[in-house]
């Protein structure tokens, strides 16, 4: 299925056999490094890339769930006042040991942190809106991811990844493709809201010390990669990071506010107070399981928990495939290795992140920049992880990397994930509607989860249009109807009574 995007830029590049003794050796035949076409090097540089791509989970998670306390008045992590540290170091952890399990388990380059969209979820719905204290929000996390582990478990949520037609799996790598590179460009300022719904910069341009830094890198990293040179995404990331830190240094921009729109994006390159410090705990445990039933009901519980489980349900798919389409690791079905292993941990990683009180963790697609780099094991996923471990202890140097360093990276993958549209046959329109449908969603929508369900419905109602309906997959007629009910969640929530 896969356009074997990375061969593109890796064809002139010779894979080393590994050693058959020592480390290496031994590396080699764990991970089936030589056998995928790779090098210990490659899944090393790639495990980094994926690591600094993702590692703005590590400030933006701690700023939404210490937004504001809960109706005991008490922030995450039981204190009476905001402890991002906390969050850091929970979230790091977490992330740490998911990716690590993933590598070594599923031998998959695929990384897990805590998941954007669902803290939010957990902070401003379930905290926010319903008034649930933290801990009974993290329960509902970790009743979501129980219940996402059964459905692995008993083969129902791997039936359901194997029902989607193949060209529907394409569609969702590059609608993915599309949204991470808006994820990227938002991120860094180049897009921002405006007159129109999304502009150039500030008013139509690009204003600031921060869009250049983006600029800077994000054309080290495109000439790189045209020249096929290796290590173009994290030279790319680095170079930016080096020239961020020197202009900070300069000229003191300080965050990006609203007095102050040019000014960083989610971290200033600038070291604050020493670079090594233990890390605070104090959030792991911090779940209650049972006190949202009594205090919104059974029914609610159950709603709540049903959206939060069918979004992290079909965002890890289309992860996953999107990953395994651009390391050109998908069998002829669209399928990559290992799918129940993979599902599992991601499974597990969802009650794991409630349990450790920083929201559900899950498969990130920012994965694809250290595929980018070459990686296709489980290697640069244990990379990835140990990186993070090391992250608690070195928070102040990983929030060196700014955004608009970060975000080049994203940008470069979303070239690359673009190019399998052309697996797609557009002049099959009962193919082609679902497919741009699923693509278009995902970016205008800011959500896998939504592009993925539009793609599902439209292709239902095209086949049963088309007097196809018997040849549909039982699964995809649930799963349709279930993502019919999640557009409508909000009226049905408000028509029960649940805010």
């Amino acid at each position: 299925m896969g356009a074997k995007v990375c061969d593109y830029f890796y064809v002139n590049a010779p894979v080393t056999t590994q050693s058959s003794t020592g480390l290496s050796g031994t590396l080699d035949r764990f991970f089936s490094i030589s056998q995928r076409g790779s090098t210990i090097g490659r899944e090393v540089r790639g495990g980094f890339v994926t690591f600094f791509a993702m590692s703005y989970i590590l400030i933006l998670n701690p700023i939404i769930l210490s937004a504001f306390p809960d109706s005991n008045g008490e922030f995450l992590g039981h204190s009476t006042e905001a402890n991002m540290a906390a969050i850091a170091a929970g979230t790091a952890l977490v992330a740490g040991v998911l990716s690590i399990a993933m590598g070594l388990w599923a031998n998959f380059p695929l990384a897990l942190a805590s998941g954007m969209g669902l803290n939010a979820m957990v902070a401003f719905t379930l905290v926010g809106a319903t008034q649930l204290t933290w801990g009974e929000a993290m329960g509902l996390i970790v009743w979501e991811g129980l219940i996402i582990l059964i459905l692995v478990l008993t083969g129902f949520r791997e039936a359901v990844f194997k029902a989607v037609p193949a060209q529907m799996k394409t569609a969702i790598s590059v609608g993915i493709g599309l949204f991470i590179a808006l994820v990227g460009l938002v991120n860094a300022g180049i897009v921002r809201p405006g007159g129109t719904p999304l502009q150039l910069g500030i008013d139509g341009s690009l204003a600031g010390w921060p869009a250049l830094v983006f600029v800077v890198g994000l054309f080290v990293t495109i000439v790189l990669m045209v020249r096929k040179a290796r290590g173009a995404i994290l030279i790319g990331i680095l170079t930016s990071t080096v020239l961020g830190v020197i202009i900070q240094a300069v000229v003191q921009l300080g965050p990006k506010s609203d007095d102050n729109p040019t000014g960083w994006g989610l971290s200033v390159p600038e070291l604050q107070g020493v670079p090594v410090s233990l890390p605070d705990l104090s959030t792991l445990g911090h779940f209650d399981l049972f006190g949202s039933f009594g205090k919104i009901g059974v029914l609610a519980v159950l709603l709540l928990v049903f959206s939060l489980m069918l979004a992290d349900f079909f965002d890890t798919m289309g992860t996953m495939v999107a990953i395994g389409s651009e390391a050109g690791l998908l069998n002829e079905h669209g399928d990559p290795p290992r799918t129940r292993q993979i599902l599992v941990v991601d499974s597990v990683g969802a009650a794991a992140g409630g349990m450790a009180g920083v929201s559900s963790a899950t498969s990130y697609v920012e994965s694809a920049t250290g595929v980018g780099e070459g990686a296709r094991t489980g290697l640069a996923t244990v990379v990835t992880g140990t990186l993070f471990l090391l992250a608690m202890f070195f928070a102040p140097l990983v929030e060196l990397v700014p955004s608009e360093a970060a975000s080049t990276a994203l940008v470069a993958v979303g070239f690359l994930m673009m190019t399998q549209v052309t697996d797609i046959s557009w002049q099959r329109p009962e193919i082609a509607i679902p497919a741009f449908l699923t693509i278009a969603m995902m970016p205008f929508a800011y959500s896998i989860t939504v592009g993925i369900g539009a793609g599902f419905v439209s292709y239902l109602v095209i086949e049963i249009a088309l007097g196809k309906a018997k040849k549909i997959h039982p699964l995809m007629w649930i799963v349709s109807l279930l993502f019919v009910l999640y557009f409508v969640l909000g009226p049905l929530q408000s028509l029960l009574g649940v805010n």
